[in-house]
Parts: C-alpha cells; structure tokens; sequence
C-alpha cells in the first residue's frame, strides 16, 4: 500500500531572540507568546462561559478618525493601526467583531500593560473581603521592601503609580531599569555589547530589592513605572498565599464566564509578570472589561474611587495624549470625570470602558512602534465615534 505524502506545513517564522516583540515579528508572536516563552495558566474553569448575545452591525464604512488626520471609512483607520482583534459591545451586546491577519476567536494575544488592569481588578476583589488594605504600608505585606526605595510607601502609591521610588522605564535603553525588566522577567537575554560586569537581575523579585534609590515624597506625583505593578503582585501573592495566575483565575477569570484560559509569562523563578505578560482572546478581554461596569465582578466602591483624582502632579509627558486624564488603581482615567476608563498596552492593546454609555471596547494591535500618538488619538476618537453610532 503506498502513501502520497502530504505537503509540509508553512514554516512558522522564528523571531529573533532579541527582537520577538518588535515589528515586523510582533504580528506573530505577540499571538505565539507560549511558543516563544515560559508560561502559567491562568484557568477558566469547569463553568459555562459567560454569553455575549450578538447584533452585528457593519460599520466598515463609518466616517471616523484617521492616522494623520482627517476622516474616512473606520476600515482603513483599523488597517493602518495594524489591528489584529477589533470588538465592540454597547449594552452587553456584541456590535463590532473583527479579526485580522492569522487571529482567530480563540487565539491568545499578548496585551502588554493590560496585564497592570487585570492584576488591579484581582486586588479589588480581594480588598472588598479585607485581604487587602490599600492604606497598609507596603511593607506590612513584603517587610524585606524596607531597605528599598517603598520603605515609608502605601498599596495605595502603588496602585496609583505615586511611590518615590526611581525607576527608569526608558523602553529603548537596555540597561535602563526596563531593560532591565525585560532580562529579569525572562522576555530577552542579557544584550550584547553591554559591559561584561555589569550586573543583570536574575528575577523580577531580585531586580525590586535593588531600588533603593527615592527620588521624591510618595503621592507627590504620577509617574508611570511598570514595576509598581509587580510590587502589587507580590503583595497579594504574600497576603493569599497562591501565585498570580490562581489569583487571577479565582478573582476574575473563573466568576466572569471566560471563554478560554489565559495565561502570563513567568520569570525563571516562576513568578508571573504582573505589569505586561498577560495573554487571553479577545472575546475574554471584553469581558473582562464589562466588569467596571454595573453588575461586574469589581465592587461599585473601587470603581467610584477609581474615578477620582488622588491630589498627585498628572505631569506634561502624561497629559500630551491624555490633556483631561489621570491614573488611578492601575488604570487611566481619559477624562476630568473619570467617565471612560482606558487600559493600555505599548504596541496599540487598549480596553475602553465608557462608563456613561455602558460600552466596552478592545482593540488587539501589533504597531512597530512602543508608543504611537499618531495611532493612538484617532483610534479611541474613533472608539467613540462607533458607539456614538450605536
């Protein structure tokens, strides 16, 4: 009996180690990320997922915002923001599903900062059952984070990214603390070039016991630093006794009705990266996003609070794409009322929660560029344009 041989399947393309999350291999990988890094399940559970009842509408057409200014069809506005998940749900129902490229309803794709939200949302829940305090000294919960640059700070600080503590997010720098980060975290090796003695952080853990340095009072100013987040993250790991990942799944996945697991990257150390390495489908991030809203898993309370303003400086850098904004409990704020609520990942991820429409928007993207003003501006102005039309 003979056998025809089947052609061989395409071959996946092998980003460099250095250069996975960067143009043109991030289309791939950002959707390949347990293909490419060590990673831990964040389960959905053995419940029924959540529906999320359909009424498609056709918007390609509509005139919205556009990449270097102008109107025209919302189409091209998503074609040149390089967007690989597009979906939009006013009032519980599904408006607007799109995907692009090789993205499916079931890929998993990695949301960058988002991952500061979801882990903020677990917080929520926990302090509402008192296993949390946001006005606790951090070091109730890591005493070792006394001989750092936290020594004096509160939860809340960190929540609200208002610590003292200093901390380089210069995302092009290697050596900078978010070079830093990315080694640390297992995301890239040590770079080349870099002198031989220098001294790499081996875990993300290791890389916080070495900030020492405190460059201003706590809650004096806004300043956006990653690794607050992962301060959070140990917090709770210490106060729950489980990993993020169980705590997420506990908190969040599992009582919202998710679709499909999730899951984080891990550092060697096996510690999940609380401030970028959460991955989920898209679907799951709508979700996930419906719950700021009445009725959602995160308590009414934290969301109010969420809302405020914290009496912190919301410097220039910060206000240049957010004039009326503000940060709070790990997310943005992207009005003076606190009316939508914006969770933000570098290479164009975002969830838009616009609390007076009762609307949720996510958009999955995969730009060549770490931050994009250019990108980002049309893109939530055209994010409100359609549910203006719904």
């Amino acid at each position: 009996m003979t056998h025809t041989p089947r052609s061989a399947p395409a071959a996946t393309p092998v980003p460099p180690r250095m250069e996975w999350d960067r143009a043109p291999w991030n289309r791939w990988s950002f959707q390949h990320i347990r293909e490419i890094l060590p990673t831990a399940e964040v389960w959905r559970g053995p419940g029924p997922a959540r529906p999320l009842p359909r009424r498609l509408r056709d918007l390609d057409d509509l005139p919205a915002a556009q990449v270097g200014g102008g109107s025209g069809p919302l189409a091209r506005l998503l074609d040149e923001t390089f967007t690989d998940g597009f979906l939009v749900l006013k009032d519980g129902v599904v408006a607007v599903e799109r995907y692009a490229g090789a993205m499916t309803p079931r890929s998993l794709h990695l949301s960058q900062s988002v991952a500061k939200t979801v882990t903020g949302a677990a917080f929520a829940r926990l302090a509402a059952r008192g296993l949390m305090d946001p006005a606790a000294p951090v070091t109730d919960y890591l005493p070792e984070l006394a001989a750092t640059g936290w020594r004096g700070a509160r939860l809340q600080h960190v929540l609200d990214m208002t610590s003292g503590v200093r901390f380089d997010e210069t995302y092009t720098d290697p050596t900078s603390d978010m070079g830093q980060l990315d080694v640390a975290s297992g995301w890239k090796p040590a770079p080349p070039g870099v002198d031989p003695a220098f001294r790499w952080p081996e875990t993300v853990w290791a890389l916080i016991l070495g900030l020492t340095a405190q460059v201003r009072p706590h809650g004096a100013r806004f300043e956006y630093k990653s690794i607050e987040t992962d301060v959070l993250a140990f917090a709770m790991e210490r106060a729950t006794g489980l990993r993020l990942p169980q705590i997420v799944s506990q908190e969040i996945w599992q009582p919202m009705g998710a679709e499909e697991s999730a899951c984080f990257t891990v550092d060697p150390a096996g510690y999940a990266l609380a401030d970028g390495g959460f991955n989920a489908t898209l679907r799951d991030y709508a979700r996930f996003g419906l719950q700021f809203l009445p009725g959602g898993l995160i308590p009414p309370a934290f969301v109010a609070a969420t809302r405020q303003r914290n009496g912190a400086e919301f410097p220039l850098e910060a206000r240049a794409t957010l004039p009326q904004g503000g940060y709070r409990n790990q997310i943005w704020q992207a009005d003076a009322e606190g009316r939508v609520l914006l969770a933000r990942g570098v290479f164009g991820q975002l969830i838009y929660i616009d609390l007076a429409q009762n609307a949720v928007a996510v958009k999955l993207s995969s730009w060549p560029e770490f931050l994009s003003p250019m990108r980002d501006q049309p893109t939530r102005a055209a994010i409100a344009t359609v549910i203006a039309a719904l």
